[in-house]
């Protein structure tokens, strides 16, 4: 049998940390009122970080890229397909993925984008290991990449606070061991009023309102629900009880849905990962990220069982369960 196995990581985040208190500075001088406090107790989140006018999705994209390919020691040349995960790509087209894949003089690589927002990573997981389990690729780089402060409504103060700018990626190659053990995608059209950016190109003018627009109570309460579905579901594939799990990653949106999901699922406290107070919501670069970080600091360790989930606007949302 042949699984997905993740070899290697990647991040990048930008230079510029905007805490809670800076950006309640800066929109004070727009009139609009928040605070440290009112921020941290709707969302957990304390920093974000913002990307400079010169630094693009592409360009976070193959930072990410680079460092997740030496750790997975593989050479780009022997990458057979790059996925970009963003809703903020570059340019219409061509995709961030061809751009990627150019910077990375990945020559052997077809290249192409997903588009499911903050689900993106999950979703780019997901078709990944269809690919390399079916033998149409042996080595695959996934990236999530976002610059989401391109799309908000910095006079909007529910969504302006929530979001921030990375990017993070993985390496995956064809393992007969262990990798992927079940992966699970969903969607429900109907609720894409919920989450959604409705703006868009018609004869050289942007029409519709070309920024994020939100309804978090419905967001919540949905999001909350169909992860622990999906959560649910790919445990029942993989025949594995949620409470083997050694590590939950789910999207880093908003510590009150992480909390919330744990306690439904059995999820102790000390699993979970939880990165949204330093990077806010990074959409689909969010899961990456955090995996990163509790890579690096040494939480996540081989033979660890990873449970990792992504919810966004389509409404969109999956899961995949990995042995590291």
């Amino acid at each position: 049998m042949i699984y997905t196995r993740i070899v290697g990581s990647g991040s990048f985040l930008p230079r510029t940390v905007v805490s809670n208190n800076d950006l309640a500075n800066d929109l004070l001088y727009r009139g609009i009122h928040t605070s440290d406090d009112w921020i941290v107790q709707r969302t957990g989140i304390k920093q974000r970080y913002l990307a400079e006018s010169d630094i693009d999705t592409s360009y976070m994209a193959v930072e990410s890229a680079k460092m997740a390919l030496i750790d997975s020691g593989i050479d780009a040349s022997d990458i057979d397909l790059i996925i970009v995960a963003t809703s903020t790509p570059d340019c219409i087209f061509p995709s961030t993925a061809c751009i990627v894949q150019s910077k990375l003089n990945a020559k052997h690589a077809a290249a192409f984008d997903l588009q499911a927002a903050c689900s993106g990573f999950v979703y780019a997981l997901s078709t990944a290991d269809s690919f390399i389990c079916s033998g149409k690729a042996k080595n695959v780089l996934i990236i999530g990449s976002e610059k989401f402060s391109r799309i908000l409504d910095w006079n909007d103060r529910s969504t302006c606070v929530l979001f921030g700018d990375g990017a993070g990626a993985f390496v995956l190659t064809a393992s007969s061991d262990y990798g992927i053990l079940s992966s699970c995608i969903s969607s429900d059209g109907s609720m894409s009023d919920i989450l959604s950016v409705s703006g868009h190109f018609e004869n050289g003018n942007i029409n519709g309102y070309p920024f994020i627009k939100m309804d978090g109570q419905s967001v919540f309460k949905n999001a909350v629900r169909v992860l622990e579905e999906s959560a649910r579901e790919v445990c029942d594939k993989a025949c594995v009880d949620i409470k083997d799990i050694n590590w939950f990653i789910p999207h880093q949106a908003n510590i009150r849905i992480i909390k919330m999901l744990g306690r439904r699922l059995g999820v102790e406290d000390d699993k979970l990962v939880i990165t949204v107070d330093k990077h806010a919501n990074t959409s689909s670069a969010s899961i990456p990220l955090a995996f990163n970080v509790a890579k690096l600091d040494g939480r996540i360790k081989n033979g660890d069982l990873v449970l990792i989930q992504g919810v966004g606007g389509g409404f969109t949302w999956g899961s995949s369960l990995v042995r590291i």
